[in-house]
């Protein structure tokens, strides 16, 4: 016991009462309990209201979106992830100038197709490319997306979930509020031309968001710092205003019909790989609007239908309220198209909005199709339109109309139609005329967003006696679409009786509709659509009004700014009206304003209406008509242009053209507009003839027409027949005027051109033959030999002093050109 007692002692001295004082510490603070679950892990995501707070801004739409002080943020829902979307980038307000005068408020600068894609912790917006497609289900589909990887727009970071996790929510303030290149509005180019350094993000803000059911619109303010502004330039300063539309694309996609070239349409295309052929299918569909029949039954009946969702075009709120009236009828013109593919009011024509109407109105919107009148000098219109990339469906479209583009229409109609046309004689236009030509030319565009492009075919199909004739041009007006470039009747002589100036509608503008737009009953497919597309086709081939062609540099019944069936007689009827206009330009401008703005200004378009005329002519020298036909239908695609009718136009070119043109040579006029010049207007109205005949292309196709027929027009006769009409002078012992010897001049230097120049590849433009292997090189050295002794014998015939001298300095440049030194 009393060994105990010691060892007790011991023990309170080797081991004070800390161990007990701790003991006490640990008991005084709560015990965890005991469990057989895993700690939880801390999640690696702010809550939902850490992010979105309940004061929060919130708009519900196609995302809800959130404004939180100055952050955005997206709640993206999950249903959404990998859904096709379309991104469409546009001006809302732009400095002027800026991009030299065809950009404007409303115009587009990208459209992207878009999807939402969740990868890790992060949320990517992917750029997809339709240009390669598969079925998903086949093994090919894996090759089509290795080889076609679609580029990542931008990467947000995760900031949290929704409360019930069935939307992820995204801060998209650097997105939308920062220079992200593909949205910003300035392409590479702009920033290289306007020596653009960077964004400054002290003057760039987001103005707005808005989230509607199936878009979202928002709006940003951006200003650059740039060293050559377009404007103010004082500055160093570009501020734009962006327009970024996001709409869904419809889960159902339109039922796509396949493009046949014989009828003229906008175009989407895509190689299929999935294809049984053997290589990838190009498919190309036709652009369109979705017009579906409100009463399928009905419509099968043959009887005239709404659809269920009319095309709508609003009116800019900037649009002058006396125009209005001329761009509705423009746009409701195509109602009678429209019905002859089996629908009624399919198109319509709205005034804008007031707010209280709809407060959220905004011609930026992807929802809204907007006829846009722009405050610019440019003159012209555009039709531009947004489509989805699977289909062609068009989905929303903005017609551009510049205010001053009525002047030019008042310009060419005076001189185009003032010889016939008294009413077109004065700078005061009427409203009603000028409305008249407003409203075909936003029938024009109008055409273009419906998914039309160019028809020039559409004038060829009238002959041209016929524009003499009041009763036919009443019905058919002066083309027989829309979409021709035909402005007006140039082509009527004074003194003919209720003449239609003005083009309008044509026979091939229900056709084309019709054939695009009526939906086939019973057919599933688009291949099931085939047949009948191609028997609509061959029932009209061989009537011209239905034929479609789009402008091109070889065929003279699909040119620019042509009328009638015959180059060489309409440039005729052309000519002598111009003639007139021109000796009664004066009277008709500066005798009535009392100043030279007007004629100056007129003057100079007159010598461009006169150029217009020589090149449809041109066209006929080494020309190519070209009608697209398939082989069922028979005949040749591409014939040459008679040899006759060449011959007859090279006759006319050398009357009218190259011969000196003393009638617009008028003092009156050269000595009131300008000091000097005057020589070397005319040498450039005449050397661009003369260039475009002396042509690679139009050589080579000449001697392709004589490898392939006897009765053609070979490039040797043609290279004669010019040397001979442009040197006659020297033929003839004749004094040469300063006009003439311009051009002569103009002639050996395009024949250097030829002999030392190679055929190069270019817009437009083949590189279809070798050049230094073909005839080319033999045939100008062989002209040029003859024109070589042919002046020398003429320089010491001609008795005018001028005249020696100039022959002498020509025979100097053929002798560089025959044996360069």
């Amino acid at each position: 016991m009393k060994k105990i007692l010691i060892t007790l002692a011991l023990s309170v001295l080797l081991y004070p009462p800390t161990l007990e004082a701790q003991n006490k510490s640990k008991k005084s603070k709560k015990q965890p309990e005991l469990t057989t679950q895993a700690p939880k892990k801390q999640s690696k995501f702010k809550t939902y209201r850490e992010v979105i707070p309940s004061n929060a801004v919130t708009d519900q739409g196609l995302f809800k979106v959130h404004k939180v002080d100055a952050k955005y943020y997206f709640e993206v829902p999950n249903s959404l992830l990998n859904k096709d979307m379309l991104l469409v980038s546009r001006y809302a307000k732009l400095p002027a100038d800026l991009g030299g005068g065809y950009v404007n408020a409303g115009s587009k600068t990208n459209e992207q197709l878009i999807v939402w894609e969740r990868f890790q912790d992060k949320i990517l917006i992917k750029v997809k490319n339709y240009s390669a497609v598969s079925n998903d289900s086949l093994p090919i589909h894996l090759s089509v997306k290795s080889n076609n990887y679609e580029p990542t727009l931008f990467a947000f970071d995760i900031a949290t979930f929704s409360p019930d996790s069935s939307a992820t929510v995204i801060d998209v303030t650097k997105f939308y509020g920062t220079d992200v290149k593909a949205i910003s509005g300035l392409s590479a180019s702009m920033r290289t031309t306007y020596k653009v350094r960077n964004l400054d993000d002290s003057r760039s803000f987001i103005t707005s968001m808005k989230s509607f059911p199936q878009n979202i619109e928002v709006i940003q303010d951006f200003t650059f710092n740039a060293t050559s502004p377009p404007s103010n330039a004082d500055t160093e300063t570009i501020s734009i205003q962006m327009n970024q539309s996001m709409i869904l694309l419809p889960e159902n996609p339109m039922t796509p019909r396949f493009y046949d070239p014989r009828v003229g349409w906008f175009t989407v295309s895509h190689f299929d790989y999935g294809s049984e052929e053997l290589k990838s299918d190009q498919k190309t569909f036709i652009r369109r609007w979705r017009l579906e029949p409100k009463d399928p039954e009905a419509y099968a009946r043959g009887e005239l239908v709404e659809p269920i969702k009319p095309i709508v075009y609003y009116l800019d709120p900037a649009t002058p309220h006396k125009l209005r009236k001329y761009i509705k009828q423009g746009i409701e013109d195509w109602q009678k198209p429209f019905e002859t593919a089996g629908f009624k009011n399919a198109i319509i024509a709205k005034d804008p909005p007031t707010k209280e109407e709809d407060p959220d109105f905004s011609p930026e919107d992807i929802r809204y199709s907007v006829v846009r009148y722009v405050a610019s000098t440019t003159r012209n219109a555009m039709g531009p339109s947004v489509s989805d990339p699977r289909t062609g469906e068009i989905i929303e479209s903005d017609i551009i109309w510049y205010h001053n583009h009525l002047r030019s229409y008042r310009n060419r109609y005076m001189l185009e139609t003032g010889a016939a046309n008294p009413s077109a004689r004065t700078l005061q236009t009427s409203d009603e005329e000028i409305g008249e030509m407003m409203r075909m030319v936003i029938a024009h565009e109008v055409g273009h967003a419906l998914g039309f492009p160019h028809n020039m075919a559409g004038s060829f199909a009238y002959p041209v006696d016929s524009y003499r004739n009041g009763e036919f041009t009443q019905e058919f007006g002066i083309a027989a679409s829309i979409m021709d470039y035909a402005r007006y009747n140039y082509i009527a002589q004074p003194g003919d009786k209720n003449i239609r100036f003005i083009r309008q509608m044509g026979p091939y503008d229900h056709y084309a509709t019709n054939w695009g737009y009526r939906i086939i009953p019973n057919a599933k497919s688009p291949e099931e659509e085939l047949k009948t597309l191609d028997k609509w086709i061959v029932e009209k081939a061989n009537d011209p009004k239905y034929r479609f062609g789009g402008s091109s540099r070889f065929d003279p019944s699909s040119q620019t700014e042509s009328i009638g069936n015959d180059p060489v007689m309409a440039s005729t009827y052309g000519l002598k009206n111009l003639k007139y206009v021109a000796e009664n330009l004066p009277k008709w401008t500066s005798d009535v304003t009392n100043n030279y703005d007007d004629l100056d200004e007129l003057y100079g378009e007159l010598l461009s209406v006169y150029g217009r005329f020589v090149g449809h002519v041109v066209t006929n020298i080494g020309g190519v008509y070209s009608i697209t036909k398939t082989p069922s239908q028979g005949g040749l695609v591409y014939t040459p242009v008679d040899k006759e009718v060449q011959k007859k136009s090279m006759q006319w070119l050398h009357s009218n053209a190259f011969t000196t043109p003393d009638w617009l040579i008028s003092n009156e006029i050269l000595q009131n507009i300008d000091a000097a010049g005057y020589t070397e207007t005319i040498r450039n109205l005449q050397s661009r003839p003369l260039n475009s005949i002396l042509n690679f292309e139009t050589i080579g196709r000449l001697i392709d027409a004589e490898a392939l027929t006897t009765n053609s027009y070979k490039a040797m006769e043609m290279l004669s027949d010019v040397r001979k009409g442009i040197w006659k002078e020297a033929m003839q012992s004749q004094k040469v005027d300063v006009y003439r010897r311009n051009l002569q001049r103009a002639y050996i230097d395009r024949m250097g051109y030829l002999m030392t120049a190679e055929l190069s590849q270019g817009r437009g433009v083949q590189y279809y033959y070798n050049v230094n292997q073909s005839d080319v090189r033999a045939l100008v050295r062989a002209e040029l030999k003859a024109l070589q002794r042919q002046l020398t014998t003429a320089k010491g015939q001609t008795a005018d002093t001028l005249t020696k001298y100039h022959y002498e300095d020509c025979i100097e440049r053929i002798n560089q050109l025959l044996e360069p030194k």
